[in-house]
């Protein structure tokens, strides 16, 4: 971490324990809010015609050559064969390989962007009416999970963690639908899943049902099976 990043760190943390008067915390508030309002009605306006999608989340960092871009590129193009179009958080990495195929295909591919000091920036793979950029990480969120009819997780860090442990637990409380959670790369995930089943379930903080809430595959096809497995249950398709 440089200096100046090093300083606004710090300058972060003095301004939480900064005492301020009544006019200070209305104004900041009150603008904070208004950008929230702001952030989510254009939201709510772009993604509620795009019909049905499936999120793809995963790291940013990921080069072009690996094959955790190419295993995106494909899920997004099988995807949007199958009827679905496609979401993403509109950075580079896994986002731009889902953004890719999707738009490869023909399909929808929306990107939710975030302001970030480092690694973000929108992908050239996004439909240009379909492309947001968040200064808020919830509202963000509120987006990808109230518009996808399905969530893929390739591999990532702390931010594709969240991603998956918020759409899981909003289907576990049934504030969401029960959609499909695919985590592709048995390698990489297995680790995670034997410690939620070894240790959450263990300690009872899980139920044994809580375990189907998601699936773990090796390959492209494998992924999308499992979301066209889900719907053809419920006779639905994609044109629903």
């Amino acid at each position: 971490m440089s200096n100046l990043e090093n300083q606004n760190a710090e300058d972060k943390i003095r301004l939480a324990f900064k005492e301020r008067d009544w006019s200070e915390i209305k104004s900041a508030d009150s603008w904070v809010i208004f950008k929230v309002m702001s952030e989510f009605v254009e939201g709510f306006e772009k993604l509620a015609k795009i019909g049905p999608c499936v999120s793809i989340f995963g790291s940013a960092r990921t080069p072009r050559d690996h094959g955790h871009y190419k295993m995106a590129e494909e899920i997004a193009a099988k995807l949007v064969r199958h009827g679905y179009g496609v979401i993403t958080g509109g950075g580079p990495g896994i986002m731009e390989a889902g953004n890719k195929g999707a738009h490869s295909e023909g399909g929808r591919s929306v990107g939710l962007n975030i302001v970030l000091p480092f690694e973000q920036f929108d992908n050239i793979y996004i439909d240009r009416d379909k492309l947001m950029t968040f200064d808020y990480f919830f509202v963000r969120k509120v987006m990808f999970v109230k518009y996808s009819q399905g969530f893929v997780v390739l591999p990532g860090g702390f931010g594709t963690m969240d991603e998956f442990f918020e759409a899981l637990t909003l289907i576990q409380t049934n504030k969401i639908g029960k959609f499909p959670i695919v985590l592709v790369g048995k390698d990489y995930w297995s680790g995670l899943v034997d410690w939620i089943r070894k240790t959450l379930l263990m300690h009872h903080y899980i139920n044994e049902e809580d375990l189907e809430l998601f699936a773990v595959v090796e390959d492209a096809t494998a992924a999308v099976k499992v979301i066209d497995e889900f719907y053809n249950k419920y006779l639905l398709s994609p044109n629903f």
